[in-house]
């Protein structure tokens, strides 16, 4: 397969057009394919005409850890323009962020999965600027899962966040791209002038490492493509009292808790009852851990990584659904769900957040069965508005 070449490298070789002030919503991992931050090619592209940086959630360094931990809007000492953070006391850019814009280019790498807020990012800005003369350009990225399969449930609008904004499937198989299409043809009535710069070369099916490009961390506890394929898992501990890796050399691949010695639990049921319930593409390895920050901070834990053997067949969110289930009533009393706040909701369970319904916190707690789950995965719907908006062939499973 070729390399792919991203929104970005598509401008850098053709930019001519644009003549007035630039602005540019970008991350860590907003590189060309020789791993050179897009805001050092946007100075050498336009010059002074390159006026303000905009970075989402963990910041335009992508160095703040975790929810609820805002960013400051900071003056850069190299490129002298202020960068503002949209994960500050605003998640929307305001009127004195956008004045003298006249193009605001969006080049953030998402990981495919509901939960993860730079597409969100995305759509509250195509919202503000949608009755603004601003140019609204997504250099299109890869979604780093693939862009055919889908997975999960979709969200209930009851438990919008900032995690979960839009009727989607935990698993959405779009580029950002595609998301911005469909944020304006499904989501919004008020139109942005938006276009999408397309990828070359990218194909449905990839996964990253498919794409020939560089990994650089999104977000600070996904330092491995490998991450990202655990992430639609791993996240839905994030509402419970189990680690989910977060002070580890392995965050978001795997899950622990101190009260577990998990390699008699593996050796006794978790290995035969994923047998039983045909999960496939993976491993579950017994492991103890110790996390040097966030949960259980110098308290080893006992756990598993998730090992991913065949991302073909490999279900992220069925997997996690599974164990948090066989977890929860193998804990005991040990286990908890966490309490509010999360992600500055104040009233709703997180777990109930993170999942986009109640409904998926209670048949965990019955110990409902794997053909239960399947119920919850009402695609059909879906998958018609995602063959209206694809930039790229292939089909959608």
């Amino acid at each position: 397969m070729k390399r792919v070449t991203t929104g970005l490298e598509v401008l850098i070789n053709d930019h001519g057009r644009f003549k007035g002030n630039i602005a540019l919503l970008c991350h860590n991992a907003s590189v060309d394919s020789q791993c050179v931050n897009a805001a050092f090619r946007f100075k050498e592209m336009f010059g002074s005409r390159f006026v303000k940086i905009f970075g989402p959630q963990h910041g335009f360094s992508t160095d703040a850890q975790d929810n609820m931990i805002e960013t400051d809007h900071t003056m850069h000492p190299y490129f002298n323009i202020p960068v503002f953070s949209l994960y500050s006391e605003t998640r929307i850019p305001t009127d004195e962020m956008l004045e003298g814009i006249d193009h605001l280019f969006v080049d953030l790498q998402d990981v495919g999965c509901r939960m993860y807020t730079y597409i969100y990012t995305l759509t509250l800005l195509l919202e503000k600027c949608g009755d603004r003369d601003i140019e609204i350009l997504v250099l299109d990225r890869p979604n780093p899962l693939n862009g055919k399969d889908i997975e999960g449930n979709i969200l209930n609008l009851e438990y919008q966040s900032f995690i979960g904004r839009h009727p989607i499937p935990v698993r959405h198989g779009m580029t950002i791209g595609e998301v911005a299409l469909m944020h304006q043809d499904y989501w919004t009535t008020k139109k942005a002038n938006l276009k999408v710069i397309k990828m070359r070369d990218w194909q449905r099916e990839m996964t990253f490492e498919d794409t020939k490009l560089p990994w650089l961390l999104p977000s600070p506890n996904l330092a491995r493509h490998e991450s990202a394929f655990t992430f639609p898992s791993t996240v839905l501990f994030e509402g419970t009292n189990l680690s989910e890796g977060r002070g580890t050399t392995q965050p978001l691949e795997i899950v622990g808790h101190p009260k577990m010695e998990p390699f008699s639990y593996y050796a006794n049921h978790l290995n035969a009852q994923a047998l039983e319930n045909k999960l496939k593409g993976f491993t579950f390895r017994p492991i103890v851990y110790i996390p040097t920050f966030h949960k259980y901070t110098d308290v080893a834990c006992g756990g598993f990584q998730i090992h991913v053997t065949d991302k073909k067949i490999f279900k992220p969110w069925r997997v996690g659904q599974f164990l948090l289930r066989e977890l929860y009533h193998h804990l005991g009393e040990d286990f908890e769900w966490l309490k509010p706040p999360y992600e500055y909701n104040y009233e709703k369970e997180p777990i109930d957040i993170i999942n986009g319904t109640d409904k998926l916190r209670e048949w965990v707690e019955k110990q409902g069965s794997m053909e239960m789950l399947d119920s919850f995965e009402d695609l059909a719907a879906y998958r018609q508005q995602l063959n209206t908006v694809k930039l790229y062939g292939g089909h959608t499973i």
